[in-house]
């Protein structure tokens, strides 16, 4: 089983971004880079800096050449 995530260690660009790719991969079971960075309104760069956070904190996965699909969903709150 997967480490639990905590959200509150996320930045709100971070929030941002994750929110961004998971409503894309509601739509069409992935998130492309460009479309996050539409999404998110923000720099490639700062978008790019962000999935290299949440990627590396395992609540974005890359799929394919610069998409990335959600994490395990593990998360844990104050109401957990």
């Amino acid at each position: 089983m997967s480490e639990p995530h905590d959200v509150q260690t996320l930045s709100n660009t971070d929030i941002h971004v994750y929110e961004a790719v998971a409503s894309h991969v509601v739509e069409s079971g992935g998130a492309g880079l460009a479309d996050v960075v539409r999404a998110a309104g923000m720099r490639e760069e700062d978008v790019r800096g962000s999935l290299s956070r949440l990627v590396a904190q395992g609540y974005v996965v890359p799929k394919g050449h610069e998409g990335y699909a959600l994490g395990p969903h593990t998360f844990e709150g104050p109401l957990a």
